[in-house]
């Protein structure tokens, strides 16, 4: 079957088996050693077999992998005769850029109804109580038929569901002011945090990166993350939302001659520092259900033991860098990463481990039924890309002949809780007004929306406007402090509209 090559050592080539892909693997190793390298190297070789992949671009090195690499110099030309490459060549891979943002490649968007609770409980970093209320929150919304989309959506039900705690909370359980309160300055801080860009349509659809070029060359998907990163729980959300999704809407496959789709996580520490022992399991166990689905899962990050024991117990295919035991952590770490692998008798990989230097790598892959094949010693391949980031011209052109970028560059408005919600507090205010429409569409009677927003707001000769009614009401309300919350609120429903 065919393989991947990682490298060389002194007398043979080590490959990683095509057949054995889906069963995870690892990249570890100090800063500096060559980490990101062996991921491109796996990530264009996975791409020449035809496989899709998606990679997370931490540093934004990553996306080289989208240039050819340039004219090979005295020291490459070398590695090359030591590797045994004579067909090397500089050649660029089919790339597609992605951004939560929107900025440095297409938007990655999603609903919050597909988010769940679950996970955007951990996003705004709830307790259990807050989790609760939200779960309800969710319920109320399917009940009355209302889209969670965006953040405005689910801001607009928590005001609903406030107005309504004694009829939820008979209902569902008791839902307190306070804990409604506490979920939305949660939504302002992930606002602030631009987390807001995420949430809405056209939502991914997880197939778009299940794809090939003309050629049958796997397509790499490579998600801008420099800033993502600094959130860790947004950035380790988002990916475990993709692993999730991925999880569910596949078909079990069984094994193949070669994944359908492989998954690159950089900085896997991010995915599991200060994380909740529930979502740890649900991590462990896509982990080791997802491979059924014809999906492979490598985690990068600098020490093996940054990715918990039950986790890395899954990952069959090691490569592991140099790691510098300066700290009793660093010693610690050099002696889980030595124990974890298959034992080769002529070599000490305690001792190996921090001789090794950049560009060489310790790497046992699985072999002949799903074996660990005993470590070696080995000099990393090179990739035929570039190895480094890349020019803001060269990003545009990539992405200007993108295949999907007519689909996700775009966003879409459609009506949801937010507008319904809103529909409805005007309704009460005045029954007789025209309905409020999406901008750009026209009311029942024809007239363009900003004209009928005009007259709801200030009038007919015919009908009372909003700001009449609510100016009459401030007037009867104006001696409470509790009368100044309702103007508030019902001006605050009356203009609440998309960001």
């Amino acid at each position: 079957m065919p393989g991947i090559l990682i490298g060389r050592d002194d007398h043979t080539a080590v490959e990683l088996d095509s057949r054995y892909g889906n069963r995870h693997g690892m990249i570890a190793g100090a800063t500096g050693t060559g980490k990101s390298v062996s991921l491109m190297l796996l990530a264009e070789g996975f791409s020449r077999l035809g496989v899709p992949c998606f990679l997370a671009d931490a540093k934004g090195d990553l996306a080289g992998l989208s240039q050819p690499a340039g004219a090979p110099s005295e020291t490459l030309q070398a590695r090359l005769a030591r590797l045994g490459l004579t067909g090397w060549a500089p050649q660029a891979n089919p790339v597609v850029f992605w951004d939560l943002e929107g900025t440095l490649g297409h938007p990655v968007r999603s609903t919050v109804s597909e988010m769940g609770p679950t996970l955007l409980a951990r996003v705004l970093e709830l307790n259990d109580t807050q989790q609760g209320v939200l779960e309800v929150v969710f319920r109320v919304a399917d009940g009355e038929g209302l889209l969670l989309l965006d953040l405005g959506d689910l801001r607009a039900m928590l005001g609903f569901v406030a107005e309504q705690a004694k009829v939820v909370s008979s209902r569902y359980g008791l839902v307190s002011a306070q804990s409604i309160a506490a979920i939305q300055r949660a939504l302002l801080r992930l606002e602030q945090d631009g987390g807001d860009a995420f949430f809405g349509e056209p939502a991914l659809e997880l197939t778009d990166l299940m794809r090939q070029d003309m050629s049958g060359r796997g397509v790499i998907n490579v998600l801008a993350a420099e800033r993502l990163i600094l959130k860790p729980r947004l950035y380790a959300t988002f990916l475990l939302w993709m692993l999730s999704e991925l999880f569910e809407q596949l078909p079990e496959v069984g094994d193949l001659d070669m994944p359908k789709l492989v998954f690159f996580f950089d900085e896997a520490h991010l995915l599991f520092d200060d994380a909740p022992a529930s979502l740890r399991q649900r991590v462990e166990q896509v982990v080791r259900l997802i491979r059924s689905k014809g999906v492979g899962v490598y985690f990068c990050s600098q020490n093996p033991d940054d990715v918990p024991g039950d986790v890395l117990g899954q990952l069959g295919n090691r490569v592991q860098h140099a790691l510098r035991a300066f700290t009793p952590r660093d010693q610690k770490a050099v002696k889980a990463a030595a124990e974890t692998f298959a034992r080769n008798p002529a070599l000490n990989v305690a001792e190996v481990i921090g001789a090794l230097g950049t560009g060489e790598a310790l790497v046992s892959t699985l072999g002949e039924g799903g074996v660990p094949s005993p470590v070696r010693r080995v000099l990393v391949s090179t990739p035929t890309c570039r190895i480094g980031a890349i020019t803001p011209d060269e990003r545009a052109t990539v992405r200007s002949r993108s295949p999907v970028g007519g689909k996700y560059d775009t966003p879409v408005n459609r009506e949801s809780a937010e507008e319904r919600l809103a529909a409805r507090a005007r309704d009460k205010l005045d029954p007789a007004a025209p309905p409020v429409t999406r901008e750009g569409k026209k009311d029942a009677g024809g007239a363009p929306w900003s004209d009928a927003l005009r007259d709801a707001v200030l009038g007919t000769s015919r009908r009372q406007g909003m700001l009449e009614t609510a100016a009459k009401s401030m007037v009867r309300a104006a001696g409470t402090r509790a009368g100044q919350q309702i103007v508030r609120g019902i001006l605050g429903s009356l203009f609440g509209g998309k960001r």
